[in-house]
């Protein structure tokens, strides 16, 4: 795959596939030939990529016929359906649903992290969740120095994480609670409100939100036993999320030498100015491709623990980004050992 490919996004007409349009032209990636599908109520929508206009086609058997790589971004069950059938057709694909994620046989991928897993797909790689990315991005770093132990965390998801139609909601409840209006909630009321979290809870009391962010950092880490707590909740931001991370360690270790790895990390924008309180936001995380990492200070409760707070654009590093990254590992050729 070091040629240019003939490439399939799968969802082009959401949130996430324009953005995975707009990256793939960009980074220029190296694309032969682009097809763009979606749903059949989207198909004859036409979208602009490279100069051209293309039009968007449904799904059908003959989709993925002479297609090298899928970027999908569609949903769970869309996925579980066509994503077998690119890969039957000779396509690799990149999934951004939780379809696969989990899966023993499925990579999944956090470039800045665990890159080297990539090379051992079947056909399927799978896109983290977008709390996940975020907070592998900024934990690993550390990780590598000192194993973390435990990790709580408490996020502060906006509107984008459940799409273009949930941010545009939220624009209509805040217009109408403004007015003396009832605000409309078809996805959640979110206007000047908090709500943990929109996903069923678990027996424990645990929703899959929560649990996606235990599980898939356990995967990603290469670490089963890594003890995480997690409490997701959408707040009434448009764009990019945010996380306070309690991040536990065996021993001390030093905010300076923390600071100094996230520093150098891949990804990361060290965010702080103590003196005019200035820390990561996600009116200024919106667009950027780096999470902005900050007000990394010690646990005063705990010896061997740090705080930190984080913001990151979720519908760039949190899913289009992070899966063109993805592709961008695949068209690195793999050393051939000697």
């Amino acid at each position: 795959m070091t040629n240019g490919l003939n490439v399939a996004v799968l969802g082009a007409t959401g949130a996430v596939g324009a953005e995975i349009l707009a990256l793939l032209e960009e980074r220029r990636f190296p694309v032969k030939t682009l097809k763009l599908l979606a749903s059949p109520r989207s198909a004859g929508t036409h979208l602009t990529f490279g100069g051209e206009t293309l039009g968007v086609e449904a799904l059908n058997d003959t989709a993925f016929r002479g297609i090298d790589l899928v970027l999908a971004s569609a949903g769970g069950s869309v996925s579980q359906q066509w994503l077998p059938k690119a890969v039957a057709a000779g396509a690799i694909a990149i999934d951004n649903s939780s379809a696969f994620r989990m899966d023993p046989n499925v990579p999944l991928i956090v470039p800045e992290v665990n890159p080297e897993a990539a090379q051992a797909h079947q056909g399927l790689i799978a896109n983290p969740n977008c709390t996940t990315i975020l907070m592998a991005l900024a934990i690993w770093p550390l990780h590598q120095v000192q194993p973390v132990q435990r990790l709580v965390v408490a996020t502060y998801q906006s509107a984008s994480g459940a799409g273009a139609r949930a941010m545009e909601e939220v624009k209509q409840q805040a217009r109408a609670i403004l007015a003396g209006e009832d605000p409309v909630a078809e996805a959640f009321p979110l206007a000047f409100n908090l709500f943990p979290h929109n996903s069923e809870l678990n027996e424990l009391g645990y929703c899959q939100e929560e649990m996606k962010m235990v599980n898939e950092t356990r995967k990603i880490f290469s670490a089963p036993g890594l003890r995480i707590s997690a409490t997701c909740v959408r707040v009434p931001v448009l764009r990019a999320h945010s996380e306070a991370i309690n991040v536990e360690f065996d021993r001390p270790f030093a905010v300076s030498e923390a600071k100094q790895r996230l520093i150098e990390a891949p990804g990361i924008k060290v965010v702080e100015d103590w003196g005019r309180n200035y820390f990561p936001m996600p009116m200024e995380a919106s667009g950027q491709d780096e999470v902005l990492v900050g007000r990394i200070r010690q646990d005063i409760s705990n010896p061997n623990a740090l705080e930190l707070w984080l913001s990151g654009d979720q519908i760039r590093k949190g899913a289009a980004l992070n899966a063109v990254q993805i592709a961008e590992l695949l068209t690195i050729p793999t050393p051939v050992a000697v």
